[in-house]
């Protein structure tokens, strides 16, 4: 297989993110002695500034840290419902639909998770993380394609709010490439989450620490987040920000091959790639070639079947009973695979088997999926043996920029069902059910792999495959990484308005034509996607490698990501 990149390798410690600046950023904390927690969280807040379409500063931030001595733990980084929200209000008042705009609007958890996993395992304070956010922001950076093409396609969403046509339609036209896009107010809401750590220095780092925290949820950010989000018609309070912290919870761990798989919990899609890898396995495909029809029609399968179980039982595990070791059982897993053909693909989304689960409730479409480009990663691994994992999110289009904050409070209401009935139904102080999903892979030999993508509902097929890739098929990692990908649409969208696809599969075009025709006779409906796209995810990974001595990654160039180790 032949890669564009080298896998880069290091003797101390390396980071993957979604944009060269953030991995710069990264590797800048290291090289001054900050751990992966530091430099993961200075990647992560950089990603919101750099990747202004696909991730915001107030978004989510899911993130999983594995620390030296084995103990893994997840911050869910993903805020809840307003406690006013009236349950019934979309199903009342907006067609049983999730409108844009404010009413989308959950707490904003990105600022509390960096600070949290800080708080818990950091060395450093929010200031010495947070200046290459700021930098960026109020410096600029160099507009680059994807940037450009998702502006110019959102561009009349973007119109549609003067604070957002402002920041990404400069001069009414969406960012030229090449040109320098600059975020001033941004860059002054975070100088003034500086400004008030720096005020309680004297108490030390957690002071400063918890003093930037209460800058943005209990202060003037949050009293002008709630001032325009109340006036817009949303039900955010100040109550809702004040009493909020990112929830700590289990990770799922599930061991593979002599390997440990560690997802997080339902609360996100993350316990879907369990399953599927699960199934696979289950299923055997050894004797299986690389990207071949039968591995190809296994592997949607087994995607399909797993998916088919996220919409039927995950949400939020607070508010539904998530039946996690009944799904990823042998039984249950055994039974799934009862339902695959291996020579048919099955028509429609499976069927469910654990109690009665909800019907494909979204509009069945025939035209291309609508595409939700928000989400990017990070992953680093220091040469203390610290793993990182975080994917931040949230998009730019279908929220207003709260004026002179430059930010947009976590618009992810999106990924609630507008039905309360559903298990990832809209109800007050309920999170969302999220599509960003930080993952790692510890390794039989005792290395750890952080490992993560954008992309939706295409997130844990993209890291299924490269992690197939290279745990399988033996590819170096950089390899696998950009070995073609394929993605299944057989199941409603996470996004609103949830569309649902039966049958649909996506191929990039360097899967040979035979093969692709091949999948179209076991009854895929196959769409070409184009030989390398960003559709496809954008898969970051670092693995460790204690049999060399040496910490090794890879990034995605479907994206503007990249590696850096040393």
């Amino acid at each position: 297989m032949f890669a564009t990149r080298p896998t880069l390798s290091g003797p101390r410690h390396a980071v993957s993110a979604g944009h060269y600046l953030a991995s710069t950023a990264a590797m800048a904390v290291l090289e001054a002695g900050g751990n992966a927690i530091d430099a993961g969280c200075a990647a992560g807040m950089a990603l919101g500034v750099l990747l202004p379409d696909l991730v915001n500063v107030a978004g989510v931030a899911p993130i999983m840290i594995r620390l030296a001595d084995g103990t893994v733990e997840t911050i869910a980084g993903l805020g809840h419902w307003p406690r006013a929200l009236p349950p019934d209000v979309f199903m009342r008042e907006h067609g049983g639909k999730i409108p844009n705009g404010v009413r989308r609007t959950v707490v904003p958890a990105a600022p509390d998770a960096w600070i949290t996993a800080l708080e818990r395992h950091g060395t450093m304070g929010f200031g010495d993380v947070a200046q290459y956010a700021i930098r960026y922001a109020g410096e600029g950076y160099a507009v680059y394609p994807l940037l450009a093409e998702t502006v110019a396609a959102h561009r009349d969403e973007y119109a549609r709010w003067p604070s957002n046509a402002a920041i990404f339609l400069p001069g009414g036209k969406p960012p030229v490439v090449g040109t320098r896009f600059v975020q001033s107010d941004l860059a002054r809401t975070l100088t003034f989450m500086v400004d008030a750590e720096k005020a309680a220095a004297k108490g030390g780092r957690l002071a400063g620490l918890a003093a930037a925290h209460a800058a943005f949820y209990r202060g003037d950010i949050a009293r002008e987040m709630v001032r325009f989000i109340q006036a817009e018609g949303g039900f955010l309070s100040m109550e809702d920000l004040a009493g909020f912290r990112s929830r700590l919870e289990p990770a799922v761990a599930r061991r593979w091959r002599g390997h440990t798989l560690l997802t997080c919990g339902p609360w996100c899609q993350g316990p879907a790639l369990a399953q599927a890898l699960l199934l696979m396995e289950r299923a055997g495909f050894d004797d299986m070639a690389h990207n071949s029809v039968d591995y190809l029609h296994l592997l949607t399968e087994c995607v399909k079947a797993a998916m088919a179980d996220r919409e039927y039982h995950f949400g939020d595990p607070l508010f539904t009973q998530v039946p996690i070791d009944a799904l990823l059982s042998t039984p249950h897993l055994d039974a799934r695979l009862r339902q695959i053909d291996p020579q048919r693909a099955h028509p429609s989304m499976y069927e469910p088997l654990l109690g009665m689960g909800t019907p494909a409730d979204g509009p069945v479409r025939a035209d291309l999926p609508k595409v939700e480009a928000d989400t990017s990663y990070v992953a680093v691994v220091d040469r203390w043996g610290n793993a990182f994992s975080a994917t931040p999110s949230d998009g730019s289009w279908n929220s207003p920029v709260v004026p002179g904050l430059g930010i947009i409070p976590s618009n992810r209401g999106s990924q609630s069902r507008p039905d309360p009935a559903h298990p990832s139904g809209v109800a007050p102080g309920k999170r969302p059910r999220l599509t960003p999903n930080p993952a790692m892979l510890v390794t039989e030999d005792g290395g750890v792999m952080p490992f993560g993508t954008p992309g939706g509902d295409v997130q844990i097929q993209a890291m299924l495959q490269v992690m197939l890739n290279i745990f399988h098929f033996g590819m170096e990692l950089q390899e696998a990484i950009e070995a073609p990908r394929i993605a299944s649409y057989a199941f409603p969208s996470s996004f609103a308005p949830f569309d649902y696809f039966p049958g649909r599969v996506a191929a990039e075009s360097r899967i040979p034509q035979a093969v692709r025709d091949g999948l179209t006779a076991r009854g895929h409906e196959v769409k070409d996607w184009p030989e390398v796209t960003w559709l496809a995810g954008c898969v970051e990974a670092v693995l460790s490698d204690p049999k060399a001595g040496l910490v090794r990654a890879g990034a995605d160039p479907r994206r503007p990501a990249y590696a850096i180790a040393g």
